[in-house]
Formats: structure tokens, sequence, C-alpha cells
């Protein structure tokens, strides 16, 4: 039998691919793309971005003026443009319109290296900065348009001889090799026009080339990075994320720089140039990134083979493109069997030409052995596998240094032309920290040599990557050949291997050692500078990566600023003694709140204006009034119309936050302050009670960028500083503010969502987040710093836990259906003035008086109560017709159904606040047509009715979600999800579409079921994690049955709820009265007369709960007690009165710890809090300068089991709570300590002073 090892032996080393794609030129190529996407942007500098068709009209200009000159077909053009510049490249397209090869130079090398390439190429014109080209000598060319065989472009690699060879590359391959990798990239999601793809290479290195035609190719941005960036290195990776880089093409040292979360958004990483570590190949070959490894000579048009790199198994160079021949030959020229080892022989389409015909006879001559008319031999020594090439290194002198193809015999020549020069030799060395090193060894002529002269030499006639470190040796140890042996040149060097110098200690002896890591050298002279010693832009990358261990403030730029190693170690000082001492956080100041009390006034009365419009309209309509309907119009338009909303809150935002940029800023400053009116003026206005596609269009009205296609459930960031990609898709209750107070610090930041991404509802997004191309962020996550593209991330801080669930084909969006939406928005803001009709008739019987109308007010009560709830109960009844389980087109009639449903469930447990945490909420919840059991307690839940089912005795905790809608790729999911029978759905727990609460079974405040929980199984977290718990056994006629006498006494206390509402109706015939009685002023004094009324209400709900409930103390109750039912009617008195009136919008002001205060918290001075949810007050002490956040619950009282425990909750001086975090009781979170947004402290828990934490439980934050 034939075995593997026998057919290894037999098959010849010969590669194959399919053939290449037909002929045709780069401009054929350009034209083609600029067809199919001519508004996509085709390259963008930051300063300068041209769409395709704007690129076309550029390039043609610079075609003109070449023409004009007599530029054509068969001509070759210097380009000598500035690096990063939209310029550079529209002169290269320029020079190839005009039929001619271009021939690039770095416009940062030197005038001599200039001058040598233009002389050798013969090009006839160089252009410049400005595209003007410069004419050098007479054009030959003819006119017209360049064919296949015609020359692209001449790039000149190191010469063995002292003289780069310049090589010629012609339309015919260089299209070939760009289609070729349009058909191996990215195939099953190809690159597009929602991609952008880093130029970062030199023109004068093959390479760019294929950054250039990845872009152009596919229709893709192509990003020039700024020259210092790129000089750096290091500094790069975080410009990619700035830019939103997708594509990237380098080399695999400087990719190693990057921390791996600058690579996030990159879904294509190209490796070529040098060897790639496994290691690194490991690291960053991740899901949804393709990682490439990739070998080609300049002599075969960039790439002639590639492989995939998976981080497993050996890095190989690969199998060749399309179009492209590969043999392994031995010395002899034959082809070495499978598995041998030889120099590889590169044939086929991409093959280039030597300028130098000698040159090129001897380098690409026919291969006999395998009837090839011309091939190219690489130098190169591999090892033939059926799985693709490995590399094994060079069999000639050529070195690879920065991904650069170096000959040594150039470094040779102008080491050996340096004065006072006896003899000289080059070689590569490797340094402890693995950094490569170009060394130049002389042997001094006589004593006038002088080394510093020597460098300025070299630097003048060499590419910066060419100037070696230089070593002056006795001798140079030759061969038996009598040639030089550079594998016995002396290393580490003799002269620089010695202890560092006793003149070096501190600092400069530390900075010393790091030195030597990175450069191989030691050094003993304080005085020595980086950059003459050998290092370059990439030894000073790896070096700030090695001292940033110590000193994290260091830049690249400071070893450019500071090159020797005295003034750098003094930076490192000077650095160290600006380090933060620990945190010690100052109370707000006194004059901020002075401000906002000054400014609650202008503010409320954008709010009373709306009072006033309404008034008239109702006044007009019942001939109490008569006011002009043109007024009216113009006031509604302005003032209660969705455009005029938007018009309001976006337009008094981008007045009061222009300049204002991310960063981090003082509490009660200006910024913050500014930032602080934005949002209150947001909610003055009614923008934040808008939906559908009223939200997509006040946000591109704040400024933020919104791509096509997009869903956006959420509110956008009064800043702006949002950008949501092409089909990215929000969920409801995401907070995108991208702000938050950290102690005495607000942070501001951008949040970026990339194209088909989709953000669960309920996550937070911090300041700075990123969410990948096609991620997904799992429902209740916190995205802390990025999610990288095609992942799945879930948790606080969000992790990653998969791939994203790809929905499948984004289905066609309907401008009819965007209609629909929009007009369902606004008549859901209508839904509570057509339920007040009833009452405004019963309210309005003549004669109208004041005391007639009060006196009205329990009837008219009543018959609003009853006319909202008729109003919800039958159209969400009739929403559920129909309403079937699945993934829908987001543009159809069952996902319009499922999106209006939830708006109304919303909208219902706000003005039917009284029926939620009763006897009626689960008879209320059946008529909705949910499936509810006995015995079940439900407070402020959110769900779709028709899918959702509740067991007998479940418990569903405040604000929670239930089969809530799920988004995704043009697609909403909606399915069915269980509460079981006894089971437990702490605040703010979510079940998702498809999952339960098993029987018994318990998920705690701000978690989320999980997938598959079997029964009497409890979790806490999230991602939610299991919890060992018993459940405690109470008295059952106090928990889950109560006697029929128990029964009635809840009753009739919960009866008493519709108080506080005959109150809130009581107070809006008051502000009505008042207003009509003002006439003419009633819109200067609106703000006043509602101010004056949010006082009252709040001081009702303080009576009632001081008379109903008293001081709070830390206790236990059951559910059915008496006092357990009379904190939930004080509670009542609160969100009917106290939060709509006034609480509601008092966020972060004087007002908001007055109210606490009212209600027996204990609150230090210079406090910031901006969340009114503290269920028993006394319970509370804040420190001074403490801060709670926007959406957050301290959480004085649970209600496992049915039994209601109380304790108190401590945040000491300066402590932080972050945004939508939950303190449990019994906690104490430490003074100057911060939580993270999206946090939970556990019951009981004791958070050390001075420390950060962050998490769902939370965990020390780093």
């Amino acid at each position: 039998m034939t075995t593997a090892a026998d057919l290894a032996t037999t098959t010849p080393a010969l590669f194959r691919a399919a053939p290449a794609a037909p002929g045709r030129t780069l401009l054929d190529v350009l034209a083609d793309t600029a067809r199919r996407h001519p508004d996509a942007p085709a390259v963008d500098d930051g300063a300068t971005a041209l769409t395709y068709r704007a690129l076309l009209d550029e390039v043609d200009r610079v075609r003109r003026g070449l023409a004009a000159r007599g530029v054509g077909v068969g001509d070759r053009v210097g380009i000598r443009v500035p690096s990063g510049t939209v310029d550079l490249y529209v002169s290269i397209l320029g020079v190839l319109a005009a039929g001619a090869a271009y021939v690039p130079v770095d416009a940062e090398d030197p005038d001599e290296r200039a001058d040598l390439v233009f002389e050798e190429a013969g090009v006839c014109a160089v252009v410049g900065a400005g595209r003007e080209p410069v004419s050098r000598a007479a054009p030959l060319g003819r006119v017209g348009a360049p064919g296949p065989d015609d020359d692209a472009w001449v790039i000149f690699t190191s010469g063995s001889t002292g003289k780069p060879k310049g090589v010629a590359v012609s339309h015919r391959s260089a299209a070939a090799f760009v289609d070729a990798e349009a058909r191996l990239f990215l195939a099953d999601e190809p690159i597009g026009p929602d991609d952008r793809v880093l130029a970062g290479l030199s023109v004068a290195f093959d390479a760019s080339c294929e950054e250039m035609w990845l872009a152009w190719r596919n229709g893709a941005c192509l990003v020039p990075a700024p020259r210092a960036l790129v000089r750096t290195g290091m500094d790069l990776g975080p410009w990619l994320v700035e830019q939103e880089i997708t594509v990237v093409s380098t080399v695999p040292t400087l990719a190693a720089l990057w921390p791996v979360e600058a690579l996030d958004d990159v879904r294509l990483l190209i490796f070529g140039g040098e060897a790639c570590p496994p290691e690194l190949a490991e690291r960053l070959a991740v899901d949804g990134r393709e990682v490439w490894n990739t070998y080609g000579p300049t002599e075969a048009t960039v790439v002639a083979c590639a492989a995939p790199l998976t981080g497993v198994g050996p890095v190989r160079i690969g199998l060749p493109l399309d179009g492209s021949e590969l043999a392994v030959v031995d010395a002899r020229g034959e082809v070495v069997p499978m598995g041998g080892t030889g120099e590889l022989v590169i044939g086929g389409v991409g093959l280039a030409r030597y300028l130098d015909a000698a040159k090129d006879a001897e380098k690409f001559a026919p291969l006999p052995a395998l009837g090839w008319s011309r091939a190219y031999r690489s130098g190169d020594l591999v090892k033939a596998e059926p799985e693709g090439l490995l590399f094994l290194g060079r069999a000639d002198e050529q070195v690879k240094l920065g991904g650069r193809r170096i000959e040594l015999g150039e470094v040779d020549a102008a080491l050996q032309a340096l004065p006072h020069v006896a003899g000289a030799a080059a070689a590569v060395r490797t340094t402890r920290g693995g950094n490569q090193v170009l060394v130049g060894y002389l042997v001094a002529a006589d004593d006038a040599f002088d080394q510093a002269d020597a460098v300025a030499r070299l630097r003048a006639a060499l590419p910066a990557a060419l100037v070696p470190l230089l070593a002056v040796v006795d001798t140079l140890p030759t061969r038996t050949s009598g040639k030089v042996d550079r594998n016995a040149l002396p290393w580490p060097l003799p002269a620089l291997d010695t202890e560092v110098g006793a003149r070096l200690d501190g600092t400069e002896a530390w900075l010393a050692e790091q030195w030597a890591e990175v450069l191989g050298s030691r050094v003993a002279d304080p005085d020595a500078d980086f950059f003459a010693s050998g290092g370059g832009s990439l030894a000073a990358a790896q070096l700030v990566s090695a001292v940033r261990a110590r000193h994290a403030g260091v830049s690249v730029s400071d070893v450019y600023q500071h090159p020797t190693l005295r003034a750098l170690a003094a930076r490192l000082d000077e650095l160290a003694a600006h380090d933060a001492p620990a945190r010690a956080v100052a109370p707000t100041p006194r004059r901020a709140a002075v401000l906002q009390a000054l400014l609650t006034v202008p503010l409320a009365t954008v709010a009373g204006v709306r009072w006033v419009v309404a008034l008239a309209a109702v006044g007009n309509v019942l001939g109490l009034l008569s006011v002009s309907w043109w007024w009216v119009a113009a006031g509604w338009l302005v003032f209660l119309s969705p455009p005029g909303k938007v018009a309001v809150a976006a337009g008094g935002a981008r007045l009061l936050l222009r300049g204002v940029r991310p960063g981090s800023y003082p509490r009660g400053g200006s910024v913050h302050l500014r930032l602080w009116t934005a949002e209150r003026l947001a909610e003055s206005s009614g923008a934040t009670n808008l939906a559908g596609s009223w939200i997509t269009h006040y946000a591109r009205a704040l400024g933020a960028k919104v791509g096509p296609d997009v869903d956006l459930h959420s509110l956008p960031p009064v800043t702006g500083l949002l950008k949501l990609g092409r089909g990215s898709a929000i969920e409801p209750e995401v907070d995108l503010s991208g702000t938050w107070v950290d102690g005495d610090r607000v942070h501001v930041g951008r949040i970026r969502v990339g194209a088909g991404a989709t953000v669960g509802a309920r996550s937070t997004l911090f300041p700075g987040a990123r969410v990948g191309k096609r991620a997904e962020v799992a429902p209740g996550s916190g995205v802390v710093g990025s999610v990288p593209t095609g992942q799945r991330w879930a948790g606080v801080p969000a992790q990653r836990t998969g791939k994203a669930a790809r929905p499948g084909p984004r289905p066609p969006r309907s401008p009819w259906w965007k209609a629909v939406y929009g007009a369902t928005t606004f008549a859901l803001g209508l839904l509570p003035a057509v339920a007040a009709l009833p009452a405004l008739l019963l309210v309005v019987r003549a004669p109208l008086t004041l005391g007639g109308a009060l006196l009205a007010v329990p009837a008219a009560t009543v018959a609003w109560l009853v006319s909202y709830a008729l109003l919800v109960l039958v159209s969400v009844r009739l929403l559920g017709i129909g309403l079937r389980a699945g993934a829908h087109p987001v543009h159809s009639r069952v996902a319009w159904q499922a999106w209006t449903t939830e708006r109304l469930m919303n909208l219902a447990r706000v003005v039917l606040f009284p029926l939620y945490a009763s006897l009626l909420t689960p008879v209320w919840l059946r008529a909705l047509g949910m499936r509810v059991g006995r015995g079940v307690e439900a407070s402020t839940v959110l769900a779709l009715p028709k899918m959702t089912k509740i067991g007998d005795g479940a418990f569903l905790a405040d604000d929670t979600l239930v089969a809530s809608y799920e988004l995704g790729g043009g697609w909403l999911r909606i399915a069915s999800a269980k509460v079981g029978k006894r089971a437990f759905l702490g605040n703010s727990g979510m079940t998702a579409p498809g999952r339960s609460v098993p029987n018994r079974g318990l998920v705690g405040v701000l978690s989320a079921a999980p997938k598959r929980a079997k029964a009497g199984s409890s979790y806490l977290g999230m991602p939610p994690m299991k919890l060992p718990r018993a459940a405690e056994e109470g008295d059952q006629s106090r928990t889950f049955d109560p006697p029929r006498r128990l029964v009635v006494a809840r009753a009739l206390v919960e009866l008493c709820r519709v108080v506080p509402v005959m109150c809130h109706v009581a107070l809006v015939v008051l502000v009505l009265f008042a207003l009509r009685e003002l006439g003419a002023f009633a819109p200067l004094l609106a703000g006043v007369v509602l101010l004056a009324a949010g006082v009252l209400a709040c001081a009702v709900a303080v009576a009632a709960k001081w008379v109903l409930v008293g001081r709070f103390r830390s206790r236990e109750y059951p559910l059915w007690s008496a006092f357990v039912w009379r904190n939930e009617l004080a509670d009542t008195f609160v969100e009917v009165l106290a939060v709509p009136w006034l609480i509601g919008s008092a966020g972060g002001s004087p007002l908001m710890t007055g109210w606490l205060r009212a209600l027996g918290a204990r609150i230090g001075r210079g406090t910031w809090v901006e969340s009114h949810w503290f269920p028993e007050s006394d319970l509370v002490t804040l420190g001074d300068g403490a801060t709670v956040n926007r959406g957050c619950v301290v959480q004085t009282h649970l209600f496992h089991d049915r039994i209601l425990r109380m304790d108190q909750v401590t945040l000491a001086d300066g402590a932080t709570l972050g945004p939508h975090g939950i303190v449990l009781p019994g906690a104490t979170v430490g003074a100057h300590t911060t939580v993270g947004p999206a946090s939970l402290v556990m019951r009981g828990e004791e958070v050390p002073a001075g420390s950060r934490w962050l998490g769902n439980p939370i965990s020390a934050w780093r």
C-alpha cells in the first residue's frame, strides 16, 4: 500500500493556483470601482476626504497637467510628495492616468538617494508637494491610455553592489495581483464601502501598493496615517481606533507594539515583509478577524503566496495567489520532492523585470526543469509541504529589517566609502529584547576617523532604515574564500559589553538597562544619544513599551525630544514627580448650586409654555378663551410637535455644548453645568419622550453620525458624540449618554457602534466605548472599552462570550413603514389628551369656577383613569391579533405591533402607576392578554402580554423586563418568556425572549434569566451566575396564603391610591386656572407657576410619607402587613405627585438633595444626586461630596420570599455610585471610593475607602 509519506517523496514541490483574472489595467480597476460606488469615500487623510467621484476629478487634473508637458504612455514620472496626504495618492493615480509609470521616493529620504533613484529610472518629471510636476528630461511617451503590458510602477530595492535595483511592474501584473487578493481575503464578507484601510507604509515600499488597492479595488476608503505616528509605531495603535480602521497590512514587528484592543475594529489583518512570530499570530487571530501571512518579493508584484493564520500550528507563507506558480528547487535547479527543502522559485503573471537587463537575465532566467521560460529565483530557503510553504531563511546576503528587504552589500558600500575607513561590513543582530539591529563594523585606517562625522554622512546618503549602529573593530573575520564572515563578527559588541559605568545611578542606571535590552549595547556615558547608538523609530517604540511598565505617562515623542540617556532619565523623573497622589474628592462648589437654582426658572418656563399652548387650544374649543389659532398653531409647532421638540432640545444643546470635546472636567464647573442644562432642556422640551424615527432625527440634529438603516430605540447623547454605523441596532433603554460623574470629575466621551452591530436593552456604553462591526452586546451589559468585530460580549464589565449571531440577509426598508412609525409616535403622544376628554367635560361644566372645578376632581380622576386604562387595554388587545413568535423585518406589521405594544405598556406603568404592585395588577395584566397565575405579585413590569406567562405565586419586583423584543440586522425578534411558579424576578431583572425563570427559582437584582435554568436554582449578576440559596419559609398566611380579612384590608388601603391621583388632577386644575388668570403674561410666568405647583406636590408627598409610615428603621415585614401596604401608598404619592411635577427633572440640583432630606435622608454638603430612587430615605447616608448618578437605586430593602427586609446604606465622603448602579441593604461604600456604572454592591458588603470597583457584582476595577 502507498502511504502518505511515499506520496510526499514522489510528488514534486510544485504549487499552482487558479488562472489569473482577465488582463486589465489599474485604471480599469479604479474606474470599475468608481462606477459601483461613486459617492463612497475613497481617501481621507483627516484634512481632506474625497469620494470616488471626486477622486477621479482630482486625478484628471493631475493627468491634464502632465499631458500638457508631453508625458504619456511609456514615460516614467517620479513621486516625491509628503507622506500621509491625499496629494500623494492623487499624484500617483494622476501619473497612471497619464499613461506613465510612477517611481516613488520617500519624501524624507536624502536628496542624494532621490537623485540616484530618479537618474537610474530615467524619469522625465517629478511630482512634488502641491502636485506640481517639475520636468527633468524630455518625455518620450505617446499620448493615450496605458495597456495591460505597460508599466504601472518602478520601485527600487536595495542592491548588493551598493546601487539600488529598479523593478518595473506592468499593469497586467499589478491588476492580476489586486484581483487575486480580492478573491482571497474576506470571501464571505468582502471589503466594501464601510471599510477603512490603513495606509501606513512608505510608497517607496512595494507593500504600499497592497494598501492602496485593497481599498480602491473594493470601494473602501484609504486612510493615510500621519508620518509622525508611523515613525513612532506604538502611538499608531490608538490612531487606528480613532479612525475606525478595519483593514491593516503591516509588518509583524509594528503590529506587536500595538495593544490588542487597538485592532478590535480590524477584520482583516495582513502580515508581510518579515517572519511572523507564532505567539503574535496566536494573540491576534481571533473570531471575527481574518489574519494572513503573506510572502512576496518586489520582483513578483508584492505578494506571491499567502497563508491564513489561526493561531494554531506553524506559521506558513502558504500557497500561491491566483495566476502565480511556485516551485522549490535544489542547487542544480531541479525540483525537490514534497517535504524537501530548497530555494523558492516564482513564476506566473506576477513576474516583474529589472531595469538592468543583465541583472534581469540573471535573476529571471528560464527554469528548464519545469519548462518555464522565465522564473524569479528568490534566494529564500523554504520547506515544501502540501499545506503550504514554510520559510526557513535566506540563501544569500539579503536580509529583512523592519519589513524592508536590504542588500547588505549596499550598506557595505556606504560604509567603505567613509573617510579614514580601511574596511567595513554590515550585519543584522538580534538583541536580548528581540529587537533587530543593523550594525556597521568598521576598521579605522588611522586616528583621524571621526565616528560622529561618519554617522552624519551615512544619514545624508542612506534611507533612515539603512543607517547602522557603528562599531569600530580591529579586524574583520574572513572565510577561506576571502569574503567577510558576517556570522563571526562580534556580538554583543565588545566595546559596549561593559557594565553600566559608575557615573550612572538611579533612573539613569535603570534606563540604561532598558536601553541595552532594546539596542543590544550597554551604555556608560549619560550623554550617549539613543539614535546615534543605533536606535530607530521602531526601537524607540520598543523602548517606550519597556519604560511604561514603571512610567506609564512616557511617550515616543519623549525619546525624540530627549534622545540622550541623561535627558530622558530627567524626563522620567519629571513624570514621576507629577504622578497623582491618593485621590481626595472635593464637594461640589456652592456656586454650582446657585447657578442651577437660577437656571431652574427658565427651564421650567420651557415646559410651562407647553401648558399655555394646550390651555389656549382647549380654551378656544370650549369657548372659554379667545386666542388666535395662528398663535396656537405656532406654539404647537414649536413646543408640542415632534419637529419642534427636536429643534428646541437639539438647538439648545448645540449652543450650550459648543466646543465640548471628550475629556474629564471638574464637577460643578462650566462644562458640567452646560451639560446638565442641556439634559434638563431635553426633558423640559419633551424631547426625551420621542420615539420611532423621531429619535433618529433628534440624534442627527444633536450632531450624532447615524448611518442608513439604523434601528435606534434609545435616546442619543445631548453631546452628539455618537456614531452609529450602517444597519446597527440599539435596543430600548440603552445608555448612550457617554458621560458620568466620577467623584469630582465628569467624564465625557465619544461612543461608536459599528455597522451591523447590536447593543442589547438596558446596556450601558461607557465614555469612549466602541462596538465593532457586526458585534453583539448582550442586554444589561456594561461596555468599558471596545468589543471586537464579529464577537458577542456580555456582562459588567462586558467580556467575550462567543461569536455574534448572524441574523441573515437584511430585509428591505420601506418609506411607508417609516411614516407609520412616525405617525404612531405622534398618536401615542396624544393618548393622555384623548383619555382626558371625559375628565375635562366633567371639570368644565358651566359656570366654570375654581371651586366647582375642584369639586369635580374626584369624578374627573376616576373618569381619566378608566378612560386611559380602556384605551391602553383595547389598543394592546387589538395589537395582539396576529402577533406571533419569530424574527420579523423591523419594517413589517408584526414588528410594528410589538414595538407599539411595548410603548403602550411603558406609558401605562407611568400613568396607571397606582394599578401596579397591587391586588389589581394580575387582573390588569390578564386583561391585557398575559397568562397570569393565581397569587402573583407584580410591580412595574414591562412585557409583551401575548408573549408572557407568569406562574402561580410568582413575584416580579420593580422595573422588570419580560419578553421584550430583540433587534439585529434589520430584524425584530419576539418569543415567549415565562416566570415560573413561586419564582422571583428582582428589581430591574430581565427575562429575554425564549427564556424563563424556573419554578421556585430566583433571578436577582439587575440580573437576567439564563438559558435552561433548573427548577429551584437562583442566579445573580451579569452574566448570571448560579447562586447557592435556601428559601426562607415564613408565615404562609403573611406571605403566600393570606386569610380573607387581610385581602380585604389590603384592598381598602390600596383603594386609597386614587387619592394622590386626585391630588395630581387638582394640581392640573390649579395650574390651568392660574395660567388663565395671568392672561398675556402666562408664557413668561408659566415656569414660576409650575415650580410652585411642584413644590406643593412635593410637600404633599413628604407629608404623606411621615403620616403613613413615619421614620423607616432596619426591620422585617411580611408582604401581608399594614406597614408594607402603607409604604406602597406613600410611594404612590411620590411617583404620582413629586416625580412628575418636580423631582423627575431635578436630578443633580439642590432641589433633589432638599427633597431627599425632607424625606429623612442624611445628606452631606456638596453632594451630587441625580436619582430619586431612595425607597426608604431614612436609611440612607450620603457623606460630603458623594455622588449618585442617573438611574441609580440606593436599594434599602429586598423582598425575597415575600418578606420586606430593610437596612441602612451608606456612601461615605466623596464616594461615587456610577450610572445605573444599585447598592443593596446593609452595604457601605468607603470614602473617596468609586463604584462604576451598571454595578451591583451586594447586601452587607463593605467597600474599602480610596478604591475603584466595577461589575455585577463588583470586583476591583483596574
